[in-house]
């Protein structure tokens, strides 16, 4: 295996001193096997990553907690039992910052993606930014996309921009399902769909509405991007069937050809304004609704990777994207705190850490509960070590993720990292050490060492800060935070992309080729630049954003 001169963040560099030799010994062994696996399989492993919205850990893969909730998930109950549950699965904390770092294996604070983005964002992930998509790509894998990115709104966001071969998917969230006359009369969006009388100021409206908004969009690299179904529920709601209905086809195709591939599914899987259905679950709420459904699908997928006998040559890794939205969250749909405090937004556990699950017939040993800290962002550079794709990760900035392929196959007590920054927006709000938590945002009188120091054993919902027992830490974060911002300094920030939203879409709407019309039209009639405000970045402090009552 050659890491190569990858640059990660510098506690890696401390972790890797200490443990050189077993780990030069243990990457022997891992190459041996993985040469094994691809001259027994004809290629290297296919990997489908899934991942989804907002859901609190332990919901899915304890049994006694779920049953306690009301979740119904024995497909992802069975993925555990044959092969990986991780309990310490960390994400950021939010929809967007949580997919741009799994997608590209970096902090999302580092390229101007660690704030959720609402329509219209006229911007997104830069065409700079290399994502697995990029490095599988290049090693010659087919790679597809399907449904929710949330990464953008501008060419260079969508993900047949960014490295897919092919893409169905939303550019934004779940608001979406609710921009259209049915959510604006349900009082769900009002005003969102013209519904309410004229209104005499309508020309500063166009900055406040998304008029336009193109809510999916269907692409292929270097063919054509093409806005598919409408911005109404009907189309919403079909887009994770036909999704799912299109994952099927491509792993299917792959797999007669040969051929590597790699797949993201991110379902929506979850609509504000869904028609009613009889409850599948004890829950009965939209979150274990949705769920279930899901894990049909993963049930389904499973088999099917059975039957074209390709199993044992597939990895796949389910997980949530972030914990639950218990911070204002609409009241059917059954979110709720379970075993950490904290939910969506938080950097508390609650809000980063989360279901995850792993499998892989015949290489992940079956029925592992896995204590070793895992990071979302080490799965990008963990599939390009599996794909033999790290010749292809960038050199020229800090790649956060670290190869976690030595945890999957050899199991716990063979992960890589021991430490995690918790950004909440561009704020860093928490750090990880072993057991240890040091809050950098935190409630309390400050005299030069604050009460912001856990022990997440003892007190899994940072409840009980120590400031006398663990003092004795103090310096030691210190130094971790100093290294982090140094090596911050050494690698800059880079701002997120800035344009016209939906430019170069085949199909556009008139509605939506307005939406750059209105700008310039706009420009004789104000005494200043109305596209001045694309390019202009939004003060931290303006921004919007969860925090933790009593916290922050």
């Amino acid at each position: 295996m050659a890491r190569g001169n990858i640059v990660h963040d510098a506690e890696y560099y401390l972790v890797e001193a200490q443990n050189e030799e077993a780990w030069a010994a243990e990457d022997q062994d891992i190459d041996a096997r993985l040469a094994a696996l691809r001259e027994k399989h004809g290629t290297p492993p296919n990997i489908i990553h899934i991942m989804w919205d907002d859901t609190a850990f332990g919901d899915i893969g304890i049994d006694a907690l779920a049953a306690i909730r009301g979740f119904d998930t024995p497909n992802l109950h069975r993925m555990r039992d044959e092969g990986i549950m991780f309990t310490r699965m960390y994400t950021e904390p939010a929809c967007t910052p949580s997919r741009a770092a799994v997608i590209t294996g970096r902090h999302p604070t580092r390229f101007g993606m660690g704030s959720v983005d609402w329509p219209l964002i006229f911007g997104g992930i830069s065409g700079e930014e290399v994502t697995t998509a990029n490095v599988l790509s290049d090693a010659g894998y087919a790679t597809a996309f399907y449904s929710k990115w949330h990464l953008g709104d501008i060419p260079e966001s969508y993900p047949h921009n960014q490295g897919f071969d092919e893409a169905l998917f939303l550019p934004y969230n779940q608001v979406g399902s609710v921009w259209n006359v049915q959510g604006d009369l349900l009082n769900v969006a009002p005003g969102s769909a013209h519904t309410r009388r004229d209104n005499a100021t309508e020309i500063d409206e166009h900055g406040l509405r998304g008029d336009g908004f193109v809510m999916t969009i269907d692409g292929k690299k270097d063919e054509f991007t093409r806005e598919w179904g409408k911005p109404d529920p009907e189309s919403y709601m079909a887009v994770d069937f036909e999704s799912e209905k299109r994952l099927i086809e491509f792993v299917t195709r792959n797999a007669q050809e040969k051929k590597p591939f790699f797949a993201s599914y991110w379902p929506n899987l979850l609509s504000f304004i869904a028609p009613p259905q009889p409850p599948k679950t004890l829950h009965a709420a939209g979150i274990a609704e949705a769920l279930h459904r899901l894990d049909g699908f993963i049930g389904q997928l499973m088999d099917h990777l059975t039957e074209l006998g390709i199993a044992e040559n597939t990895l796949i890794v389910c997980m949530a994207d972030n914990g639950p939205m218990i911070h204002n969250p609409p009241g059917y749909i059954g979110w709720a705190e379970t075993i950490f405090r904290g939910g969506k937004g938080d950097f508390l556990e609650g809000g980063v850490r989360v279901p995850g699950f792993a499998w892989w017939p015949g290489t992940i040993a079956p029925g592992q509960i896995v204590n070793d800290i895992i990071h979302e962002t080490d799965l990008f550079t963990t599939f390009a070590r599996l794909g033999g794709a790290l010749g292809n990760v960038p050199t020229d900035r800090v790649i956060d993720g670290v190869d976690q392929t030595p945890l999957l196959l050899n199991g716990d007590g063979h992960g890589r990292r021991d430490w995690v920054f918790i950004y909440t927006g561009d704020d860093l709000g928490a750090t990880v050490k072993g057991r240890y938590k040091r809050h950098w945002i935190h409630e309390g009188p400050d005299t030069g060492t604050a009460a912001a120091f856990f022990d997440l054993i003892t007190d899994p919902r940072e409840s009980s800060p120590k400031l006398v027992p663990l003092i004795w830490q103090s310096g030691q974060w210190d130094r971790m935070l100093k290294r982090h911002l140094i090596w911050m300094d050494k690698y800059p920030n880079r701002p997120k992309a800035r344009g016209i939203p939906f430019t170069g879409i085949d199909n556009a709407r008139p509605e939506t080729k307005a939406i750059a019309e209105r700008l310039e039209d706009m420009r004789g009639r104000v005494p200043f630049d109305p596209l001045e405000f694309v390019e202009f970045e939004l003060p931290e402090k303006y921004k919007v954003s969860l925090k933790v009552e009593g916290v922050d």
